[in-house]
């Protein structure tokens, strides 16, 4: 593949912008890759890594740029974005990582510099690790890349842009950003605080030890404590940032809740059986359209029992 960007500057080292530098210079789409983090020692560790070229500023890490990502917690995009609005260069495209759109937009666009294309996007790729170590270039195949370009955004920025993302293994999609921030809170932002309060709940459940819940977790509390280890700072966040969807889903899965607690209460298990039939099928979606592996166990390869 040939270069799409001279420089491409990372403000902010961890999980999603390691995976962009790692999967940038295995396709070579970035003549120049560059990067900074607020932590010192989030900067050495990117530099002991190899992973891009970086400075002690963001300043110093964006000039000269032609593409900017911000891949910093929601709460310090406008922050961020200040600091770095004066050292930008003309033409270059700003775009983020984060994954609340409206309240980025309302914090970034009102710094974005005449001359400079602001883009906002959102890769649905993610793991539970985080820091620049936790990076891979395969993390975004095949995942989709959602972007909420604002009514005046340059066709050819957006085509730009786009054509770096495919490079790197993903698919793209255009969304409104208010109508991201719903769907979101229902696919990524409410589960995660159901998988927080589920883990909480056994924390505080005094009756069952702290070794068993260890010890015997079946894969559905498994999967909840996976998703549960989500770095914290960026969720407390999107919480805070994405916060009428989440609540309004909030609700309406508290409506649900309370459906299917009179159902188990009144023994009716023809309702249970329906209603888990018609979710199944959501899950059937999944794998059929890619996003998910079908294999048993959610495709994980079993841990060989040490030897006594």
């Amino acid at each position: 593949m040939s270069v799409i960007y001279d420089r491409v500057a990372l403000i902010g080292l961890g999980l999603i912008a390691g995976s962009m530098a790692h999967a940038m210079r295995e396709h070579g789409l970035a003549a120049e890759i560059t990067g900074y983090a607020r932590s010192a020692a989030t900067r050495e560790t990117a530099r002991d890594i190899g992973l891009c070229t970086v400075f002690d500023s963001a300043a110093e890490a964006v000039a000269g740029a032609d593409l900017v990502v911000l891949a910093v917690p929601v709460g310090a995009m406008g922050e961020v974005m200040a600091e770095i609005a004066p050292h930008l260069a003309p033409g270059a495209t700003i775009t983020d990582v984060g994954s609340v759109k409206q309240s980025v937009i309302d914090a970034v666009a009102p710094h974005v510099p005449p001359g400079v294309h602001f883009i906002p996007g959102h890769p649905l790729a993610g793991t539970e690790h985080s820091g620049p170590r936790a990076g891979f270039a395969t993390l975004f195949r095949n995942r989709w890349w959602l972007l909420t370009p604002l009514p005046d955004a340059d066709p050819d920025a957006i085509a730009r842009l786009d054509r770096l993302i495919t490079a790197m293994g993903a698919k793209t999609d255009r969304m409104e950003a208010g109508h991201h921030d719903l769907v979101l809170a229902v696919t990524s932002h409410a589960p995660h605080l159901i998988a927080y309060t589920m883990v909480g709940v056994a924390d505080h459940l005094r009756r069952v030890t702290d070794e068993e819940v260890i010890q015997y977790s079946a894969a559905g509390f498994r999967d909840f404590t996976r998703i549960a280890a989500s770095d914290p700072t960026m969720w407390r966040d999107v919480f805070l940032h994405n916060r009428e969807a989440t609540l309004d889903i909030l609700g309406r899965f508290t409506e649900e809740l309370f459906v299917l607690q009179r159902a188990i209460r009144m023994g009716d298990g023809q309702h249970l059986h329906d209603y888990f039939t018609r979710t199944r099928a959501i899950r059937r979606g999944i794998i059929e359209a890619g996003q998910d592996t079908g294999a048993p166990d959610f495709g994980r390869t079993p841990q060989a029992k040490p030897v006594t």
